[in-house]
């Protein structure tokens, strides 16, 4: 898929689910807090940081999988 289809898919679905786009500022937030949201996977995952609980590598990858499709919705 083309990050142009992508973008048109993610309008529709506001239009028709969402109550409506965010400013641009709110937008830069939620982007910011999604990308701390991988951060702390990845250094938990790769880096020198452990979970808490006893997450498997397969649930690891779910979340990290889940962490990075909400950055590329606020993008889109």
């Amino acid at each position: 898929m083309e990050i142009r289809e992508f973008q048109e898919k993610t309008d529709q679905w506001i239009k028709q689910y969402g109550v409506r786009y965010f400013s641009e500022l709110t937008n830069m937030a939620i982007l910011t807090e999604e990308t701390g949201e991988v951060a702390r996977l990845m250094a938990r995952m790769y880096g020198d940081q452990s979970f808490r609980e006893g997450l498997s590598p397969e649930e690891q990858k779910t979340r990290l999988r889940d962490e990075l499709c909400d950055v590329l919705w606020v993008v889109a």
